[in-house]
């Protein structure tokens, strides 16, 4: 196979970076291209991974044929089917004809289906259908279609993860993960971070007709140590409100800074992933309750042991001690309770200590009990979900985007829980 040249690819698809991460998943590309291989394109979001299947489909045979790309997560779960394979006329309510779908219109091309692991299971099963011997039906046939098409696949979920709690095949992963591909994110490739600043930068000094802003060398390494969530898509939007609002045309480290959301917090820096707060709070107290109750039946233990030592004459006391002891004793012994009961008062739940108070025999009845915290998920979740959505007022895109789930993901728990 001949030798890759990178540079030129570079250039045909205005690909911007020097860093062997990137130079590694474009050479991947484009070897691969010239097979029928399915490909998986990981990365986070907005770190271009769209380019990629272009660079594939173009250096491939197919690049003649149709090249088509889905957002399958932009796509209603109600209509996906229709979309990929098409529906035949009167298969659902406001189907008047019939339809072809992707799979059908880029025959002998090559489909690109970013978000991939949005896809509905039924949807996948479908897929699979499709990747492992080429046939499909559309939607409210009983027909069966053939089709040859190459399929890229992208995602920005960890998939053994989302196989691991039902929401994606195995069997479909291992199939579109034929040949894996792993764009870098932005903070992987901090030497072209200045680069394709620059680059943006002079893009809108032509669409705006305004003179370049350049950074100054302090400004420019705030730049490169900043953790870029939104990857190169927010690096864009950033130098494009720099080069529209900003009148000095030379950016400083402290104008910089003024773009850059949250800067200087711990969350902008690299670090190992932990679980959220509430999780190990939750834990915690969870451990707590327990601890609790069994020191609470320690101690009715104890002091049935101490009554019992001072029943049998074991223990000197005063006559009027011992009294005040036997009277303790028959009443335990008439109700079965410990003399002094341990009942929770008031549970604080925001990290403050949990409030005790302690109870005299008889002043609540026998059925009283702790009542712990319900450990659902389902419940967790869908309280999870009320609170974003009463944090942006019911804006489902806020809301979604706060929670880490897609748009039709929340929209389908709400349905799911009926939360208005």
């Amino acid at each position: 196979m001949p030798d890759v040249d990178i540079q030129s690819i570079k250039q045909r698809f205005g690909i911007i970076g020097t860093s062997p991460l990137l130079d590694r998943a474009i050479n991947i590309a484009s070897q691969v291209a010239t097979t029928d291989l399915s490909v998986l394109i990981a990365g986070e979001s907005g770190v271009g991974k769209e380019r990629m299947p272009q660079i594939i489909h173009s250096l491939s045979p197919r690049k003649h044929n149709k090249y088509i790309a889905v957002n399958c997560g932009a796509i209603p779960e109600g209509t996906i089917d229709s979309e990929l394979f098409g529906h035949e006329k009167g298969s659902f309510t406001g189907a008047q004809g019939s339809r072809k779908g992707y799979f059908e219109e880029a025959d002998g091309g090559t489909i690109f289906l970013d978000e991939v692991a949005e896809l509905p299971l039924q949807t996948q099963v479908r897929l699979l259908r499709v990747l492992e011997t080429g046939e499909f039906m559309k939607v409210g046939s009983s027909k069966v279609q053939k089709t040859n098409v190459r399929i890229v696949a992208a995602t920005n979920v960890n998939v053994p993860e989302a196989i691991s709690k039902g929401k994606f095949r195995e069997d479909l992963y291992y199939r579109l993960n034929s040949v894996p591909i792993k764009m870098p994110s932005l903070s992987e490739r901090k030497e072209d971070i200045h680069l394709l600043f620059r680059k943006f930068a002079s893009d809108f000094a032509d669409k705006y007709r305004m003179p370049v802003v350049r950074l100054t060398p302090e400004a420019a390494k705030i730049l490169e140590e900043y953790r870029w969530k939104g990857n190169i898509r927010q690096l864009k939007n950033t130098a494009e409100q720099i080069s529209v609002i900003e009148q000095n045309r030379e950016i400083t480290q402290d104008v910089i800074i003024r773009y850059l959301p949250d800067f200087g917090n711990s969350s902008d820096l690299p670090a190992v992933y932990q679980k959220p707060e509430e999780k190990n709070d939750f834990t915690e107290r969870e451990i707590l309750y327990k601890f609790l109750i069994d020191m609470k039946k320690d101690l009715g233990d104890l002091k049935k042991v101490v009554l019992d030592l001072v029943k049998e004459g074991k223990v000197n006391m005063s006559e009027e001690q011992s009294e005040i002891i036997q009277k303790i004793y028959d009443d335990v012994q008439e109700s079965g309770k410990t003399p002094l009961q341990l009942a929770p008062a008031k549970p604080v739940y925001n990290n403050s200590p949990l409030e005790y108070e302690i109870h005299a025999p008889g002043e609540f009845d026998d059925h009283e009990e702790l009542t712990e915290e319900s450990l659902s998920l389902e419940e967790k979740e869908r309280e999870l979900i009320q609170k974003a959505l009463e944090k942006y007022n019911g804006k489902r895109k806020d809301a979604a985007k706060e929670l880490g789930i897609s748009e039709r993901t929340l929209y389908r728990k709400i349905k799911e829980y009926d939360l208005n």
